[in-house]
């Protein structure tokens, strides 16, 4: 179910994208639907995209695509007409008509954005080399952060990480590679994710859940599968996207 700016703003790209094929700008949406900033577009194209309704084309700044519409949309944003006041009200010179506003709960809104009108980033918090004996948070410089595209995160909050070692290269994963993290506490099996072993060890490894047992699996057959109690590894987040710099 769909809120009415949610429905109101996807109207709008479907009939932009059929009049020209091409997405309108934030600003265009800003201002059909009478926001006062960019944010506020953001989290609603986050929420049409979790619930299926749009997607970003990677590789493409500014470009969605509409995959369905609702099957009863609400119909575009128009000013309200001003109502005639009763005889006790003042007359409408005196005070506007308010209507009431639907408000979605966003909650998967991202901090920090570094935006244009066509390229949107966020600023992402930066921690070290993944390392054993640390918990995630010791390994964070609070000096760095790194510009990650808009189009590469999912709801809530991320961080990146760079990555030691080559114990996830079959994975596509290198030494020195910068992971884009989601924080979450849970993941399926099979995701790659950050995991803190007893508290202590802090590892990016594919997980894999049995009974009562989560076993942490390398993508390299040089090293070994280590499995533990459920009890003893906490998620601390699940890969998403990966930056690489060559030189």
């Amino acid at each position: 179910m769909l809120t009415r700016k949610q429905q109101e703003l996807l109207i709008f790209i479907n009939e932009k994208l059929n009049d020209g094929g091409v997405s309108p700008s934030f600003d265009e949406m800003k201002d059909a639907l009478g926001l006062k900033s960019k944010s506020g577009i953001h989290r609603l194209i986050t929420g049409l995209e979790e619930r299926g309704f749009i997607r970003r084309l990677p590789h493409r700044a500014r470009a969605l695509e509409v995959l369905r519409l609702p099957e009863k949309p609400a119909p575009r944003a128009t000013k309200a007409a001003t109502p005639a006041p009763p005889s006790d009200m003042p007359p409408p010179d005196a005070a506007r008509f308010k209507p009431n506003v639907i408000r979605g709960d966003f909650r998967g809104a991202l901090p920090g954005r570094a935006a244009s009108n066509d390229v949107e980033a966020v600023s992402l918090p930066l921690y070290g080399r993944i390392a054993a004996g640390l918990p995630i948070e010791a390994l964070r410089d609070h000096s760095a952060s790194i510009d990650v595209p808009v189009s590469m995160l999912a709801a809530g909050d991320h961080y990146a990480l760079e990555v030691a070692g080559d114990s996830m290269i079959e994975a596509g994963i290198l030494d020195g590679d910068t992971v884009v993290i989601q924080r979450c506490e849970t993941a399926e099996n099979g995701t790659i994710v950050v995991a803190l072993v007893d508290g202590q060890e802090v590892t990016l490894k594919r997980l894999r859940r049995k009974g009562n047992s989560i076993a942490l699996e390398p993508a390299n057959p040089s090293y070994e599968t280590r499995v533990f109690g459920s009890d003893r590894v906490n998620v601390q987040g699940r890969l998403i996207g990966l930056i690489r710099r060559y030189s």
